[in-house]
């Protein structure tokens, strides 16, 4: 027994002193351990200061009933059970029974409210017994934070977000996403939890040990008008045309600046939402929006000029074996008209003899103009572009007479738009800009110019004879359905077969419509892109009747939205029968002190500025309004203090 009792002693001395401190470690991490308290996320703001994206805090209010004293408990029992019936409208004796029955199971983490707002917060936290706060009524504030989108559905894909799985996987969508690391994020805080059994962690304190840092603002370039404008009206003709998806972006000519971009995709019973950012993301054949690059190139090496005849025929033509078709025959039409009636067999013939020889150099023209690569947008998940070369798998001899009509090559829509916003823009490609400038609180931390992208896109001759047939497209062309006299429009439809490789495409027609351009035409503010996939057949599917009418209703909303402001050089426009006024005026104020003036002919305001500012003290009725016509005091009289001089006016 006396050995026994010696190894015990040993053993204790051991694990105390020897072995102290290794178990106390090991004792902490398993009782106490450091919670991350996640920062706010900043704000997503409009260019206007709308906002867009926010992180809302939520709040789970718990209670350790082990905490407080038993005399404490009954004292506060009924009163707390009372505030909390009056919140949950459930009975007072509800909260009795169940406060008495988790205390003698001794529940350390019993839930009294779940993601609650901050006023709820408040108002809880305040009630009888919570208020004694952590140490002596027990109570455990357990705090998360909301992303939530005030705008609803719209834009919603395009601000984005930013989402971890329970792997640790993140999804990086729109703004939100691409701006998330770098300034929405913030710096997360520490808060030291305590084990109480069961699995569940008390925080030891009611403060953070290391205080979260909320993340920076961000002032995007959408403007939620504009942005309500596009989606509803792209919403409209998706539901009309039964389409599987599509999307619209308007921009901002001279600086670039995205200031609407809806994306709107079908779910399956049949309703739009903000699916996926096929503006960014989605890369297609383009079709016929692509003519306006194809003539642009042909335009600048002189390989034809605007008044070229180009023999289109009566509607087929085959190159190399393969038939091109128009919807109907032009016969023998000008270069300028070929891409006025979107003929594909007119640009299919001015690229194929044009460039048959030297093929390298028409695709020269789409490298320069960086249609080969990505914009490089911040927003993750740009679609690649396809541009074939000579020699790629994907060229034969069919490719110019393809490429020159839109076919055999993929642009996104955001990449077309920045083509078409160039010649918006004098000839100066900008680069698409989704924020404006972050700030932390009123102080801005960056801001963002727009960037433009080299050179002009093409001599002054060439702009100015684009901008004209443009013009003209929706004036006399495929777009003169749109045509409107109050305000002026300028682009190119698009219509263009997709999985045309399928074996059904015969019996099931799939098409893509497009519309390209800019408003207003002489003077562009703003450039726009509209894409639909696949709308129904049976009621139509050619650019001018599908996406057409949305870019007339965007611009004819922006338009109409818009106020119009004129630059004025100056307010001090002198005219000569003010100023004989103002200086008659004036010297009979110098002249008359106190002497009664001829006031009948001034304004009834004039006449009684004038006679309060006398040298006596005088008390002036008016008896109607506008032109005094008689005074009760005649003209030449000395005046005298406190007299009454009533002015009749008509």
């Amino acid at each position: 027994m006396f050995v026994f009792g010696v190894a015990v002693l040993f053993k204790l001395f051991s694990i105390q002193f020897l072995q102290g401190e290794k178990y106390r470690a090991l004792a902490d991490t398993r009782v106490v351990k450091n919670v991350k308290i996640p920062a706010n996320r900043g704000n997503v703001y409009s260019v206007k200061g709308n906002l867009l994206a926010t992180s809302v805090p939520k709040y789970d209010v718990r209670i350790d009933l082990l905490t407080p004293s038993s005399a404490t408990f009954e004292e506060y029992l009924i009163p707390l059970s009372d505030s909390l019936a009056k919140y949950s409208g459930k009975s007072s004796s509800y909260y009795q029974k169940a406060l008495r029955k988790e205390r003698a199971n001794r529940n350390r983490y019993f839930l009294l409210a779940r993601n609650v707002g901050y006023g709820d917060y408040i108002r809880l936290r305040n009630f009888p017994l919570l208020r004694l706060g952590a140490f002596k009524g027990g109570l455990i504030v357990e705090q998360t934070t909301k992303r939530e989108h005030p705008m609803g559905a719209i834009a919603q894909r395009s601000i984005g977000y930013e989402r971890f799985d329970e792997d640790g996987n993140v999804t990086r969508a729109g703004i939100d996403g691409a701006f998330g690391v770098k300034y929405l994020r913030g710096t997360d805080g520490q808060r030291r939890k305590q084990k109480i059994g069961k699995g569940q962690w008390k925080p030891l304190s009611d403060a953070n040990e290391i205080e979260p840092k909320d993340g920076y603002d961000v002032y995007t370039t959408i403007d939620v008008n504009i942005q309500d404008i596009a989606h509803h009206a792209l919403l409209k003709q998706l539901e009309e045309y039964e389409a599987e998806h599509g999307c619209v972006v308007v921009m901002e000519a001279k600086t670039g600046e995205i200031r609407a971009i809806s994306n709107l995709g079908r779910n399956e019973n049949g309703k739009y939402y903000e699916r996926l950012n096929y503006a960014v993301g989605e890369a297609h054949e383009p079709g016929s929006t692509f003519k306006v690059m194809a003539l642009m190139a042909a335009l600048e090496d002189k390989v034809v000029d605007t008044s070229t005849i180009i023999n289109t025929g009566v509607g087929y033509k085959q190159f190399y074996g393969k038939g091109i078709k128009d919807t109907h025959g032009h016969g023998k039409i000008s270069a300028a008209r070929t891409l006025e009636v979107s003929s594909n067999i007119g640009l299919a013939t001015i690229i194929d003899q044009g460039y048959s020889k030297q093929p390298q150099k028409f695709v020269n023209h789409l490298q320069d103009w960086g249609l080969d690569k990505t914009l490089g947008l911040p927003i993750l998940g740009e679609g690649e572009p396809v541009i074939p070369k000579p020699g790629d798998k994907i060229w034969s001899r069919n490719a110019l007479p393809s490429m020159a009509y839109g076919y055999n090559l993929k642009l996104t829509p955001l990449q077309t738009l920045t083509f078409y916003n160039a010649i918006a823009n004098n000839g100066v490609m900008v680069k698409p800009k989704f924020i404006r400038e972050v700030k932390e609180l009123d102080q801005v931390v960056e801001s963002f110019a727009e960037v433009e992208e080299g050179d002009k896109i093409c001599s002054e001759k060439t702009l100015k004879e684009i901008q004209d047939i443009l013009k003209h497209i929706v004036e006399r062309g495929t777009g003169r359905s749109l045509y409107s006299p109050y305000f002026s429009m300028a682009g190119k439809t698009g219509t263009a077969q997709t999985e045309y490789w399928m074996k059904d495409w015969k019996q099931n027609r799939r098409y893509i419509s497009s519309f390209a351009g800019y408003f207003p035409a002489d003077n562009p503010k703003y450039s726009c892109i509209v894409v639909i996939h696949k709308p129904s057949v049976k009621k139509g599917y050619y650019g001018a009747d599908v996406t057409g009418p949305v870019f007339q209703r965007i611009a004819q909303k922006i338009h109409t939205d818009t106020p119009i402001i004129d630059e004025v050089e100056t307010l001090e426009v002198k005219r000569a029968s003010v100023e004989k006024e103002f200086n008659g005026f004036y010297e009979t104020a110098q002249t008359y002190k106190t002497i009664m003036p001829n006031v009948v002919g001034l304004p009834v305001m004039d006449a009684v500025a004038l006679l309060e500012n006398m040298q006596v003290h005088v008390t002036v009725k008016l008896q109607g309004n506008g032109v005094v016509k008689s005074q009760s005091i005649e003209k030449n009289i000395k005046l005298k203090d406190n007299q009454t001089i009533i002015l009749t006016a008509s």
